[in-house]
């Protein structure tokens, strides 16, 4: 491998920062309206609804992933919660039945975020200005980001970066830092501080409003809002102010005061006796225009160990400050403490602290305020903890704790509004819980009953586990009743609040992924080959720790569950309709949720000169000949019309109207009579779009038609739309679009008018008024590349774009005037460029073959635009709506200079206010539709299995799934090309689907059910309740062996006993502890190895065997390894030989035994050892008994912390040697050892003969093993010091090269070239290449390859064969690959990249090559070649507005297919899931 590309394939899920602020809207925007719906109950039905208030927006974010969402609440009794079909989580609490996170933006950013915090705004409820972000990177950089409601996204407002030589003197000589950057922002957002270098205090000044943000004053008038920002800033060296140690800051309530967490000198464990209390606090007043800083107010003598400063909420003031063992608070005023346990103690020892009535430990936790007196704290354990402040007047006289329920394990920790509460998680699934305070438990409501026990998130759901979260734990807690009280004993004059708590949401999270393995799907497929054999393959990882702890089973493709499969070829489409012939004229409302469940009738199949009818009862049966369907030639489209009354089929000329299998109305198209010009006659229908009661067909010759239907008749009527009469455009593609619903998301685009109707209008006519069934609308594309939306059926246009196809990054209607000066000018200059790049290109037949609009259910949903272009590019676009100021007149001016004629009427239809941000599809590998396929790829669907989305059929299939307004795009590999999908219910198949592949296959399927498909991948979730530690695959049997730990409970006696070396005697240890000491409990970690064996059905995983550690061994690694015995027959007897010299008179025999290192952890006092354990892993499958069974063990001096199988030996790495053992069948003997400096090998790979370790601080080591002399030999080793976390071999045809991740997130591969003068006659490994990734890469898997040779010239056909990636998996939770690339396309996509990092707007501002430098961290290092191509960047390209891309390609001196052919090959060549 000389040149390869970094891939990243699943993104960061382990969500490290979380926050809360109105930053997509203001608090303004949260008038409560007054209920209209039932008056007769509207007292009650307002106090409990009062108890959300405004819900802000929440922003997280997880390693270099930035997301924000819109918290939906949905109310008990609105029309929402009636018509909603999903399934509740938490039952009904507060007036509220549901809450859910909605997407609005998602960003990769070129760098991690260190740390986050909201500058919001203060004034009250009714304030229009919106809250900003402000994101801090490594050194010390800064970013103010800001919504834009015009472009739909976030801009970034200003940047701070206080790097490079002006700013080397903050540094104070120091290089590596302990953290990065740390920011918080003052409560009433007059500025906020950010700590970079530790000692370096960068105020951060707001802009106050008014200030002279110029037009600020006009936006006020118009409604418009303006967010908070920065205006200036300056540096405080906190060194000058005799602070040396910060530990943490934050600002309080009140005045602009910032009070400092410091230690005056540091202490540490071993000292604690003689140096303790060193920290203290100090407050200091911040005056922004005088950039002065007095100290006011400081406390001195607070705990070595306190971390973290908590403001407390006006009125009381103050702050809290959290250690390990207590909890202080502190005022100007007042001060008090709360001892948590007996490790707490005062300054002196003497006094008594108040103590907690149970004993805790806080030294890990997140706080945030439920209310201004009650804090909820998140231990480590994933406790939940109540602390009330009793406090009279502004004093506070004493601080209350009490336990809560337990919940996962946070990483952050956020309030969002007055009553729900976010738990982000690195370790398990992140939680929205809805927190409700009351005076006890009679507040339970009833559907809370159900959800007695942990915060966890999981509930019984109705709906095949279908948002389910998967850290399902249930602690010893299970029974206990849900109001929270206070736990102390005086509970009359306790001042504790009850609150009562229910999960609204989670997030999944895959993280940390410490170790995985690859092995086969139960379902998969033996004979499969090429890119479909990959789908057999799964990703079993370890992730979550403690009780979080989990098995993910992460799958890349969808391999649908098959009901049955025949053999049907020569297949165009398929199509299901239904048919209910006693079916009431009008369509009631409470149809809705029996429509989901109704079964279908028929199932048409078009062949290529014929249709098949065939009828989906219990069984599939033919009934061709019996109907009055078409079945002479191929059907081009068929559906159901007036409320599913009756069936339409439109074939080539012609289309009919059937009431279930009899013909009602025949028609042929075009009319006989028409007075179009004559060449019309041998125009076919090419494609068609059914919207009840309209009917699209798209002819041959570019024309339109749309067929009226006739409720009241059921009959069709024939109309050729008057505005394309005389057009000259022909239409590439068109679609209906049915925008549904009681209220239409399109009313609200056009001028005002959404502003007028009331809530009261709309609720009118919900019973079944011609307002219920919504708008119809038809979207255009011309071959001209422009995109037009007209209303139906009088074809007025509605909204227009010049040059859709060319993929901008907004559609803004050309009609209203701020764009269309823009647009003017890039569409001449656009031309232009295109008319010079098409000689080199032939992009201009480039034109949309297929258009799809759909808005998929849910009170909030948006639509969505889809486009596939000739060269198979998906274009997926986004609708929002902005209001953009006073337009109306602006858009009058522009338009009366285009077409003066019928003015008002069409600016009043106008969407002037809809607008259009595309969305990247990265996900998905777009194919190569050389050949013009006309069969429609896109199939919507509203219900498989409880989800929604699309699926897409052609080369390369793929399920897009809308979950939270966000597409979740997975493929379908497993079959190859498929060439026609439809949906299908009946009896057999619950909410499934049919699809045929080009070989001439009909499958009837099931979606999997128990993988969650709101995720990156689809992914299972086995809880394990416990951690997780090293994971391996025994294919023979298909087991998975894994180390797991559980914490347990001890009595200190008990683990001092275990501790204390056998030779020594007991009793002097013992001396010098108390004999409660003794009895306290002590947490130990108990390992074990479990065997698991997937479930065929898909269901929970069963633990076959558990093979169970000693106390105090912990098990370190776990391997399944191939050993050869070698014997003679002597006199029929088989003889060991325990040498491998005498080859040549034995035979040999392999065995495949699970081996296991372990390591006795017992103090420092006591000599390490270890022991190798060996199992055979029997093959009978009736009883478990004796499913593993012992063969060897045997202890050893110094950990065994890595294993491997050498050519039939056992390499063993025990402490700092490394030793080959040969099996005799019975015992290990060692035959050779390599002495070396490593300290602590973790990670041991194998090639051949070639062996690479990799050593906790010395960095690499490349070993050979000879037969001959039986003997180790060291080939050569980087002589830096680099702390490894994984390595492998990286296989490049004939090229051998050792890859290496750090901890400083950053790969290196090296290579060994004994001929380079440089190598020190070979004693030195070389580098080859190397990256930061931005993660810590905890396991590398090498994988072959897919050949992409289907495209690619035989160049090099034989070192094509043999190339090899390296899969790696990351602790965020993200999953990427490093792939080898032949130098051209190397060079080329280097440029590229090049290129890319000027032509791309970067989020918050970030430079894409700083943050792929190789990180350091002051440590002397050598740059290396920059031979590793960054995907994360080269992704970009195809979101660039076609222009863009064909200008940059020329640019590199290559063509735009070019660079996207290679692109794509990379994508097909590492598809391996």
């Amino acid at each position: 491998m000389s040149y390869a590309a970094y891939k990243m394939m699943h993104w960061p899920t382990g969500i490290e920062n979380c926050a809360s602020g109105f930053v997509t809207n203001c608090r303004a925007d949260f008038t409560p309206q007054i209920p209209l719906n039932h008056t007769e109950d509207l007292e009650s039905d307002w106090s409990s609804r009062s108890g959300i208030g405004p819900v802000p927006n929440l922003i997280v974010t997880a390693a270099n992933v930035l997301e924000l969402y819109v918290v939906r609440v949905q109310e008990e009794g609105t029309r929402e919660a009636r018509n909603s079909t999903e399934v509740k989580r938490g039952g009904i609490m507060d007036g509220v039945s549901a809450v859910s996170l909605e997407l609005v933006c998602s960003y990769r950013l070129h760098g991690n975020v260190e740390s986050m915090a909201v500058l919001s705004i203060g004034g009250g409820d009714v304030s229009r200005r919106r809250d900003s972000i402000i994101l801090t990177f490594q050194d010390a950089k800064i970013a103010v980001l800001e919504f834009d409601d015009s472009t739909h996204s976030l801009q970034t407002s200003s940047m701070h970066c206080f790097e490079g030589p002006e700013w080397l003197h903050l540094k104070r000589g120091r290089e590596s830092f302990a953290r990065g950057p740390l920011v918080k922002a003052d409560p009433q957002g007059r500025c906020s501080g950010v700590l970079v270098y530790g000692l370096q205090m960068i105020i951060l000044k707001a802009a106050q409003a008014g200030s002279g943000f110029v037009g600020e004053d006009d936006a006020f008038g118009s409604g418009a809002t303006v967010s908070a920002r920065v205006e200036s800033s300056y540096i405080i060296n906190l060194r000058d102010l005799d602070m040396k140690h910060i530990k943490d800051f934050i600002f309080v309530h009140g005045k602009p005061v910032m009070v400092i967490l410091h230690e005056r000198e540091l202490t540490w464990a071993g000292r604690v006796s003689w140096k303790h209390h060193t920290c203290m606090i100090s407050a200091l007043s911040i005056s922004t225009t005088l950039k002065q800083h007095p100290l006011i107010w400081s406390a001195a003598n607070l705990p070595h160990d306190a971390y973290k400063l908590l403001a407390v909420p006006s009125p009381i003031g103050g702050v809290l400050v959290i250690s390990a063992n207590m909890i202080h608070y502190h005022s100007q005023s007042a001060t008090c403490a709360l001892a948590l346990n007996s490790y707490a103690a005062s300054v002196d020892n003497s006094q008594e602290l108040p103590r907690s009535s149970f004993n805790v430990e806080l030294d890990a936790a997140n706080a945030t305020w439920l209310l201004n007196d009650v804090a909820l704290l998140s231990a480590k354990t994933g406790e939940l903890l109540l602390l009330t402040l009793v406090y009279d007047g502004r004093v506070v006289q004493r601080l209350d704790l009490s336990k809560s329920k337990a919940s996962v394990l946070t990483s952050d920790i956020t309030t969002i509004g007055n009553s729900l509460v976010f738990l982000g998680s690195r370790l398990g699934d992140s939680l929205l819980v809805q927190f409700s305070s009351g005076s006890g438990a009679s507040t339970l409501p009833s559907g809370l009953k159900e959800e007695v026990g942990d915060i966890e998130g999981d509930v019984p759901l109705a709906k095949r586990l279908r948002r389910s979260s998967s850290d399902a734990l249930q602690d010893a807690v299970g029974s206990e009743e849900l109001s929270l009280y206070g736990s102390t004993p005086n509970n009359s004059e306790s001042a504790q609040k009850a609150f009562l708590f229910a999960v609204r949401d989670s997030l999944i999270n895959v993280g940390p992924l410490k170790d995985f393995s690859y092995g086969l799907r139960i379902n998969a497929d033996a004979n499969a080959t090429g890119i479909a054999k990959q789908s057999n393959y799964e990703l079993v990882c370890c992730s979550g720790h403690g009780k979080n702890g989990a098995l993910c089973v992460l799958r890349q493709s969808i391999r649908p569950e098959m009901i049955t499969e025949v053999e049907l070829t020569g297949c165009k489409g398929i199509w299901t309709v239904y048919h209910k012939s006693t079916r009431g004229h009008n369509a009631d409302s409470s149809k809705l949720a029996d429509d989901d469940d109704e079964y279908h009738a028929y199932l048409i199949i078009s062949l290529e000169a014929r249709t098949m009818v065939l009828e989906t009862a219990d069984l599939l049966t033919e009934v061709t000949e019996s109907v009055d369907y078409y079945v002479q030639g191929r059907t081009i489209a068929a559906g159901n019309l007036f409320g599913r009354r009756r069936v339409i089929q439109v074939f080539e000329r012609g289309a009919r109207i059937l009431d279930g299998s009899f013909m009602t109305q025949e028609l042929s198209i075009p009319l006989p009579n028409s007075e179009t010009s004559s060449g019309s006659d041998n125009s076919t229908v090419m494609s068609v779009s059914i919207a009840d009661p309209y009917v699209l067909l798209r002819m041959t010759d570019g024309s339109i038609l749309l067929l009226v239907g006739d409720p009241a008749t059921c009959t069709v009527s024939i109309n050729s739309p008057a505005a394309f009469e005389g057009s000259k455009k022909r239409v590439s593609a068109c679609s209906l679009y049915h925008d549904k619903g009681p209220e239409p998301w399109l009313r609200k685009a056009s001028s005002d008018a959404w502003l007028s109707t009331g809530i009261g209008e709309s609720i009118d006519s919900a019973d079944g008024g011609p307002h219920d069934q919504g708008d119809i609308y038809c979207v255009i594309c011309y071959e001209n590349g422009a995109l037009e939306i007209f209303d139906v059926p009088n074809f007025n246009c509605v909204f227009s774009v010049e040059k859709f196809a060319s993929g901008r990054a907004h559609l803004v209607d050309a009609y209203s005037q701020e764009s269309s000066e823009d647009s003017e000018k890039s569409i001449n200059k656009s031309s232009e460029e295109l008319a010079g790049q098409s000689r080199k290109e032939n992009v201009h037949n480039l034109k949309v073959v297929e258009l799809a609009m759909q808005r998929w259910s849910g009170n909030h949903s948006r639509p969505f635009i889809f486009g596939i272009l000739t060269d198979g590019t998906i274009l997926c676009y986004h609708a929002y709506l902005f209001e953009g100021p006073d337009n109306a007149s602006k858009v009058e001016g522009s338009a009366s200079a285009q077409n003066s004629v019928g003015l008002s009427n069409v600016n009043a239809s106008r969407l002037r206010n809809l607008r259009f941000i595309r969305v990247s599809l990265d996900a998905y590998t777009r194919e190569e539709t050389s050949n013009g396929t006309l069969s429609q790829r896109i199939t919507i669907f509203k219900n498989i299995s409880g989800y929604q989305g699309f699926f897409l059929s052609g080369l390369r299939p793929a399920w897009f799934m809308v979950f939270r307004q966000r597409l979740r795009i997975h493929p379908q590999i497993c079959d190859g090309s498929i060439v026609a999908f439809t949906v299908l219910h009946n009896v057999n198949c619950n909410h499934g689907f049919i699809y045929v592949t080009s070989q001439g296959i009909l499958k009837i399927c099931q979606m999997p059910s128990t993988s969650n498909y709101d995720n990156y991948w689809p992914v299972q979730k086995i809880p394990l309740r416990g951690t997780p530690h090293q994971v391996t695959y025994f294919a023979e049997r298909n087991l998975y062996p894994l180390i797991v730990s559980v914490p347990v409970h001890k009595p200190v006696n008990q683990v001092l006993s275990s501790l204390v070396d056998q030779e020594a005697g007991h009793q002097m240890d013992n001396l010098n502890l108390s004999s409660d000491e003794l009895h306290r409990t002590y947490t130990v970690e108990e390992f074990e190895v479990r065997i698991l064996e997937p479930e065929k059905s898909g269901g929970p995983w069963e633990t076959k065997a558990t093979i169970p550690m000693q106390s105090s061994e912990n098990a370190l690694t776990v391997r399944v390894v191939t050993l050869f015995a070698f014997f003679v027959l002597f006199r029929g007897k088989k003889l060991y030989l325990d040498s491998a010299l005498l080859q040549n008179t034995t035979t040999k025999e392999n065995e495949t035994l699970l081996a296991i290192g372990t390591a006795y952890v017992q103090g420092e006092d006591v000599a390490a050892r270890g022991r190798v354990l060996l199992f055979s892993i029997g093959r009978s499958t009736d009883n478990n008994q004796n499913l593993v069974s012992e063969v060897y063990s045997k202890e050893l001096k110094g950990a065994i912390s890595a294993l491997a199988s050498l050519q039939g030996h056992l390499l063993i790495a025990s402490g700092p040697k490394i030793i080959l053992h040969i099996w005799t069948g019975s015992e290990l003997n060692g035959i050779a050892f390599y002495d070396a400096p490593p300290l602590y090998v973790v990670s041991l790979n194998i090639v051949k003969n070639f062996i690479l370790l990799g050593d906790v601080h010395k960095s690499i080591y490349f070993l050979s093993w000879k037969e001959q002399g039986a003997q180790l030999s060291l080939l050569a080793k980087d002589f830096g010091s680099l702390d490894c976390f994984a390595t492998e071999f990286l296989i490049d045809g004939s090229t051998l090269s050792l890859m290496v991740s750090d901890d400083q997130k950053n790969i290196q591969v090296f290579y060994y070239a004994p001929k380079m003068s440089e190598s020190w006659r070979g004693q030195k490994l070389l580098s080859r290449a190397e990256f930061h990734v931005g993660a810590h890469v905890t396991k590398f898997l090498r994988l072959q390859m897919l050949s992409t040779s289907g495209r690619t010239s035989a160049t090099a056909g034989s070192d094509k064969t043999n190339r090899f990636a390296l899969l790696f998996g990351t602790l965020d939770g993200s999953i990427g690959c490093i792939a080898p690339l032949d130098e051209l396309t190397f060079r080329r996509l280097q440029s590229l990249q090049k290129k890319l990092v000027d032509a791309v707007p970067h989020v918050a501002g970030l430079n894409p090559r700083s943050f792929r430098h190789f990180r350091s961290n002051g440590k002397a290092h050598r740059p290396g070649p920059d031979s590793i191509v960054d995907c994360e960047l080269l992704c970009h390209y195809e979101m660039l507005p076609l222009e863009e891309q064909l200008e940059i390609a020329h640019q590199i001196g290559t063509t735009r297919s070019q660079i996207l052919s290679n692109l794509n090959d990379l994508t097909l060549g590492t598809s391996f899931l």
